[in-house]
């Protein structure tokens, strides 16, 4: 390419996402001849062979929108589109963008998608609009003390949720019942407390979901969570399962969290409970990216559409077409965990062993499943270093592995795959392993 090629900015990915950042400027480069910007703190020589231009900037810093100006000076007559690819730079990506004059939503309102603090604000303000759509809005304060804790559990004795205001992957996230330790609570949330921390009503609805997309196209997530004091996620599925009241519930809902949080014209993940009845629906937290667990290529797979290239195409110009086809078949990303709290090493695994072949090849034969019913489409290990995994993950760190799997039959449905691969992932990774007994963890 020329020095004269048209240049997409990235503002920041987390480290999680480098094969997406690839896709993305692999794509930009097939389809509009642009070569890549991409800023972030601390890159590194792989971020520097994956984009053509890399800068060193925080999107935290106070000084970001103004050094990034300066620093891309020599550059700036040449980009042509931009997209803001973290949580951490939604709000200062977004403001940077609008000065460069590239297409991008709202920074102003952008807040709600990092903060879930000011996205209860925002919601609170509009409590009579919300609820009259038939969307619970959580009762919340700010918690900085135990005794905050404690008033408010005098007003939700039912229970609630303790949570750091800017964290993912459900770090520090607990349910407080009634007669739970609140010092323990606030000791878990501790560690977060420097960028705030929250108490919200429980919300009392079981069944999640998300509500995925780019700009006016999008799809519903279905999420399988895990119950009790860590309700980490276990398991995204597509497709959801859902009769036509719900989605229209849900759809609504992830609307309405959409239009607060400024988005219209980029991607989103909102994160929603559904009642059982499927009338009413909560959010739980709004997002102004791709959703996590590889939920986009879970799309891909079940709706052989491509929404990287999607988002790509809508910074350059090109609308997306809002209609979603019907599902070609069912996906889902299933996060394996370990039998019982000890260290752990994918070195443990002894030479030639896989289990998770052996898991995938135990749940087909359950369910008398072929190998092109049933098939892996993505594996790795959450960490390749030795480190203490607890049998009860207490976040989507405290896992061993996260698969992908496809199903092209009809026969099954796609969460009993979920729940017996996982069941099946646990037997196998214990005989594989070289260790006789895993090391238990120090109470």
């Amino acid at each position: 390419m020329s020095a004269n090629s048209p240049l997409l900015l990235i503002v920041d990915y987390n480290l999680t996402r480098i094969s997406d950042v690839a896709h993305i400027a692999r794509y930009a480069r097939e389809k509009y001849y642009a070569q890549t910007v991409l800023i972030r703190p601390n890159p590194s020589t792989r971020d520097a062979k994956l984009c053509d231009h890399v800068i060193d900037l925080d999107p935290l810093a106070d000084d970001f929108i103004e050094a990034a100006l300066q620093r891309l000076t020599p550059l700036r007559e040449r980009l042509r589109a931009g997209v803001v690819f973290s949580d951490n730079a939604v709000q200062r990506g977004a403001a940077l963008l609008e000065r460069l004059g590239l297409l991008v939503d709202s920074s102003e309102l952008a807040a709600g998608a990092f903060s879930k603090h000011a996205y209860r604000v925002s919601e609170d303000r509009a409590r009579t609009l919300l609820e009259a759509q038939s969307v619970m809005v959580p009762h919340y304060v700010e918690a900085k003390s135990v005794g905050d804790l404690q008033r408010f559990s005098n007003q939700h004795p039912d229970g609630f949720v303790v949570k750091p205001s800017c964290e993912g992957n459900n770090r520090g996230v607990v349910v407080v019942k009634q007669g739970d330790s609140l010092e323990a609570a606030f000791a878990e949330v501790a560690p977060y407390l420097r960028n705030g921390a929250i108490c919200e009503e429980f919300i009392p609805f079981k069944r999640e979901f998300s509500f995925d997309g780019v700009g006016a196209l999008s799809f519903v997530t279905e999420k399988v969570s895990a119950t009790g004091r860590y309700p980490v996620e276990v398991a995204q599925v597509l497709p959801a399962r859902l009769n036509s009241v719900e989605r229209n519930t849900l759809e609504r809902t992830g609307k309405l969290a959409n239009l607060l949080v400024g988005q219209c014209h980029g991607p989103f993940h909102n994160e929603v409970k559904l009642s059982d009845d499927g009338a009413r629906a909560a959010v739980v937290e709004p997002n102004r990216r791709p959703g996590g667990m590889k939920i986009w290529s879970l799309a891909n797979w079940v709706y052989e559409l491509d929404f990287y290239r999607i988002w790509v195409d809508s910074v350059f110009g090109v609308v997306p077409e809002p209609t979603l086809p019907k599902p070609f078949r069912a996906a889902a990303t299933v996060m394996l965990g370990v039998a019982q709290d000890g260290l752990f090493s994918p070195e443990d695994v002894s030479v030639g062993k896989s289990p998770l072949a052996d898991a995938l090849a135990a749940t087909a034969k359950r369910y008398r499943l072929s190998a092109d019913d049933l098939y892996l489409k993505e594996f790795e290990w959450i960490s390749l270093q030795r480190r203490e995994l607890h049998r009860v993950p207490r976040d989507n760190a405290d896992f061993a592995a996260i698969a992908c799997v496809v199903l092209e039959s009809n026969q099954v449905d796609i969460r009993a795959i979920v729940t017996a691969l996982r069941e099946e992932w646990l037997i196998a990774l214990q005989a594989a392993c070289a260790w006789d007994q895993v090391q238990a963890l120090a109470d």
